[in-house]
């Protein structure tokens, strides 16, 4: 589906889908469909998973990626094999549980998680060389483009009833911004849910 980043596919190759679902949906672990988790929220297509990944990485590599959204963990881990640390921020306590115990099951230990409301980042170990989010705010919110380092890239889906996905490029000047196509998240709330 136009993903040219062979690494990037190879990772979503070997990562197992299925771990990331609840039993009754892990029968549908591999068609290229977002699917329920819970809460009112999904685990993404693998197609968006993989471009969303590949736009991060498009610059370069990445050492410090702050998720905002950490869901199911399954766009975590992906990041997680491809960067040198993840900073993953969830703000609905029973999800970030249970992609806590999927992180272990991997052994993916350059994970690190925080239960707070995504829409303020992480601002104690920002800067970040690169930020996704996997919600959809309506505008993105200024606490993330403060913690965007020099060089670093955003991948952000943005809108209300019409949404796009963004990649904000933060130069000495400002920031870039490169709108690359129609995409259809839940939306980014603030707040917490214990």
């Amino acid at each position: 589906q136009g993903i040219r980043d062979l690494t990037v596919l190879d990772v979503i190759r070997t990562t197992p889908r299925h771990l990331f679902l609840d039993e009754a949906m892990a029968h549908r672990a591999y068609e290229d469909v977002a699917l329920p988790i819970g809460f009112q929220q999904t685990l993404s297509q693998p197609y968006i998973v993989a471009r969303m990944t590949e736009l991060l990485l498009a610059a370069g590599p990445r050492q410090r990626v702050l998720e905002v959204g950490t869901g199911s963990g399954y766009q975590t881990a992906i990041l997680a094999q491809l960067v040198d640390e993840v900073y993953s921020v969830e703000r609905i306590k029973p999800l970030q549980h249970k992609a806590r115990q999927r992180m272990r099951q991997l052994k993916l230990r350059n994970v690190h998680m925080n239960h707070a409301d995504g829409t303020m980042g992480w601002q104690e170990r920002g800067p970040f060389d690169g930020i996704m989010a996997t919600a959809a705010p309506e505008r993105i919110p200024e606490d993330l483009l403060q913690q965007l380092a020099t060089d670093g890239r955003l991948v952000i889906p943005v809108g209300g009833d019409s949404q796009h996905l963004q990649v904000v490029t933060r130069t000495a000047e400002g920031y870039e911004t490169e709108i690359v196509e129609a995409v259809n998240f839940v939306p980014l709330r603030p707040g917490t849910v214990k």
